[in-house]
């Protein structure tokens, strides 16, 4: 299963195979069944994960404890609170497995050192966090003030896997929107058209 990561890694460009076969070694795997978490909010956030298998969603919970989602991460994508894992702080958001995952993990020690001692990981986490935040400057512009049927009609256009993958409770708190808002607009986008 290195494999993915290893070839995920080698997609990047920017790092030699020896750097990528000497990384490899700072990443431990865990198994994550449906519900447990990979961070937990108001703990301190001390691992960066890459995922090979399954799915996590990463929330925050208002005040009467309902889950506001903020984003998904399926497979070949890396998944951590970011700014906590840098700094060193208590994460914002929890992020839990959807399904039963694998994910290769670092811990910030080990991160510190592979960066001390393979700099090109600089760029690799450079281009990880530029795809972080045009995954949230697409939210923001294709989801805020937005009606239901806009919404579900772009997940279904633009991120199909959403709509597969995630429970429906977890795709309306993704969307902004209540489960009830998201059935009636897959009713109106999925009627069958009278002639």
């Amino acid at each position: 299963m290195t494999d993915l990561l290893i070839n995920y890694i080698s997609s990047t460009g920017a790092l030699s195979t020896e750097e990528i076969n000497f990384s490899v070694q700072f990443f431990k795997q865990i198994c994550l069944k449906k519900g447990d978490f990979f961070i937990r909010e108001d703990e301190s956030c001390h691992h960066i994960g890459f995922i090979v298998i399954g799915a996590v969603k990463a929330y925050a919970l208002d005040k009467e404890g309902k889950e506001n989602i903020t984003c998904f991460k399926f497979e070949n994508e890396f998944v951590t609170s970011f700014p906590e894992f840098v700094a060193q702080e208590k994460s914002r958001r929890s992020i839990r497995a959807i399904e039963d995952s694998v994910i290769y993990r670092i811990s910030h020690p080990d991160y510190q050192d592979l960066l001390a001692q393979v700099t090109a990981w600089n760029g690799v986490i450079k281009a990880v966090m530029e795809q972080e935040y045009k995954q949230k400057e697409s939210y923001l512009l294709n989801y805020n003030n937005r009606s239901a049927v806009d919404k579900y009609r772009h997940v279904l256009s633009n991120e199909p896997m959403l709509v597969r993958r995630i429970a429906t409770q977890d795709l309306a708190s993704y969307l902004g929107i209540t489960q009830r808002s998201l059935t009636r607009a897959k009713g109106q986008l999925h009627r069958p058209k009278v002639l």
